[in-house]
């Protein structure tokens, strides 16, 4: 029963973890960006992601942490990519790094009028 135990507190606390970056992820992203992607807006996802994470830490029953699995699955899968479009794609990235060329205006390559 060691095994079963082991490989359950394996799947709980990776269960855990996803609540977590989901909750962090969904309070990084602006509230606008929500409103944006046509989702619920910022804070139900906050108190739906808390929830989660709540249950996971301190209620163990499992189809209580099913519905907060099954709530994060969604924001991964639906909100988080609408949310990333919405804002350029750019996700966790600061403004302007990493892409383009130092000659990259806001609306694209900037060439002088050539």
């Amino acid at each position: 029963m060691t095994a079963v135990g082991g490989v359950m507190w394996l799947i709980f606390t990776a269960m855990l973890a996803l609540a977590i970056v989901a909750f962090v992820m969904a309070a990084i992203f602006r509230e606008d960006a929500y409103r944006a992607a046509d989702k619920q807006n910022k804070g139900f996802w906050l108190i739906i992601l808390g929830i989660a994470v709540a249950v996971n830490l301190f209620v163990p029953m499992l189809f209580l942490q099913l519905a907060g699995l099954v709530a994060t699955i969604v924001f991964f899968v639906d909100v988080r990519p609408a949310l990333q479009h919405v804002s350029g794609g750019r996700g966790f990235r600061r403004r302007g790094g990493g892409r383009g060329s130092s000659s990259d205006g806001p609306y694209g390559p900037y060439n002088g009028g050539r």
